[in-house]
């Protein structure tokens, strides 16, 4: 196999000063969760038993979350209030299959109202299946290293296909599998708390192999009542930098590019319909004899900025990251996740436009970009940082659950609103 040219060089110009630029009138604005992160009140997933057991750093826990379970149609009028024109969702497995090979009707028939009123709103919705959570029945019986997983995901595909696949033109199967893998099955900080490489490689082979088969059941059964939908992954890409210009801290770069995204990639694409990119920061990277400590033996440099959780604030790489995507497939592209942690909210906006201004940049320069899905649409459970890492454009006052917008979701109404950003945004939210 070809192995991938390193990522280009792309000019610095997050300094450069604001200048207005517009957007495609198809091209979707929009905001993304995931239900685990936002729901609430299932007790049936493996992040509840993980919180059950103390492991979330701030001590929050994923029962509460932003109890959207019960305030489906009030957060859906957040997003109108935003003017956004897609949301990227996903569905909670526990709550669909809660026992294995038994579905719940009920719960099947509550997503099917959020997705006909995000459609009555005029919001394309964006499904995602798979978003880093498990029923526990699963995760009890091998979770995804076990050969069982294909036929278990595929049967739950099917289901879901079948009876919201006339809502949905746009699946992703499986959120960020890297990211799953790694911190699931390689590091053991997220459930099921595993630390093996073997199990990371052939969590790896599961997935590609659960993609395709997803892949295949959606299209057929979406092509049998004559839809076309576009089936693909939400993949965390990262820009990889050596720390010196010497070549085992190349070595060591392009290593790490290739364990945690390029296998991912090679082995998907072929089953996709475009290629979802989650694009947050950089990571330099110095040389290691152990091929696996190179996950750890990451760094940001001393003069750039960072966001709550100390990951560089780097815009460019994701130019960087769409040109190499670019020139080794051929197929679309759609932002399914960017933002930053950003409590304080000083930061936020103008991350919101450098990014932005990037894609806009990429799109006029002929680059086959589709979308752009905004991280968060509010606060929300994230992961092991729990309610401390703050992404929304809302804030939520998790005693309360009261939302509030942000100035940086200010910002992005007006984004929304003018299809770009405009003289009068930057006088008011840039200067």
């Amino acid at each position: 196999m070809v192995r991938p040219a390193p990522l280009p060089e792309i000019p610095l110009g997050h300094d450069r000063p604001p200048a207005p630029f517009s957007l495609p009138d198809n091209f979707q604005l929009g905001t993304a969760t995931a239900s685990l992160q936002i729901e609430g009140g299932d007790r049936n997933n493996s992040w509840f038993r993980w919180c059950e057991r103390g492991r979330i750093k701030d001590g929050s826990h994923c029962l509460r979350a932003c109890d959207h379970w019960n305030r489906v149609a009030a957060d859906i009028e957040l997003q109108k209030a935003l003017g956004v024109t897609a949301y990227r969702m996903s569905l909670e497995w526990s709550r669909i299959e809660p026992r294995e090979g038994t579905f719940d009707e009920e719960a099947i028939a509550l997503y099917r109202e959020e997705l006909t009123a995000l459609r009555k709103a005029g919001i394309t919705p964006m499904v995602t299946l798979h978003h880093f959570s498990n029923p526990l029945w699963l995760e009890d019986s091998g979770g995804w290293t076990a050969a069982s997983i294909v036929d278990r995901f595929g049967r739950y595909t099917a289901r879901v296909a079948e009876t919201l696949g006339d809502l949905v033109d746009h699946w992703v199967t499986i959120n960020e599998p890297n990211v799953y893998l790694a911190f699931g099955y390689l590091f053991g900080e997220w459930p099921p708390g595993k630390r093996s490489p073997s199990a990371y490689f052939t969590g790896a082979r599961r997935v590609a192999a659960a993609h395709e088969e997803a892949y295949r059941l959606i299209h057929a059964i979406s092509d049998a009542r004559g839809q076309h939908p576009m089936v693909g992954i939400a993949h965390h890409l990262r820009v990889y930098d050596p720390a010196t210009p010497e070549r085992p801290d190349k070595r060591a770069a392009a290593r790490l590019q290739r364990l945690f995204q390029d296998i991912f990639l090679d082995r998907t694409v072929p089953f996709s319909d475009f290629i979802g990119v989650n694009y947050y920061s950089r990571d330099i990277v110095a040389r290691s004899a152990n091929p696996f400590t190179a996950f750890t033996r990451r760094s940001v440099k001393a003069d750039r900025r960072v966001n709550d959780l100390g990951w560089e604030i780097y815009p460019e790489g994701l130019s960087r990251i769409c040109t190499q995507l670019g020139q080794r497939y051929t197929l679309p592209l759609v932002i399914t996740e960017n933002g930053i942690a950003d409590a304080g909210d000083t930061l936020r906006s103008r991350y919101l436009y450098d990014h932005l201004r990037e894609v806009a940049d990429l799109v006029s320069s002929g680059a086959d970009i589709r979308g752009y899905f905004h991280w968060s649409l509010m606060d929300n459970f994230e992961w092991l940082e729990g309610e401390s890492a703050r992404f929304g454009l809302y804030a939520v006052d998790y005693e309360t659950q009261q939302r509030t917008l942000r100035r940086s979701g200010e910002f992005y109404q007006a984004i929304c609103r003018d299809r770009g950003v405009t003289r009068k945004s930057i006088r008011e939210y840039l200067e």
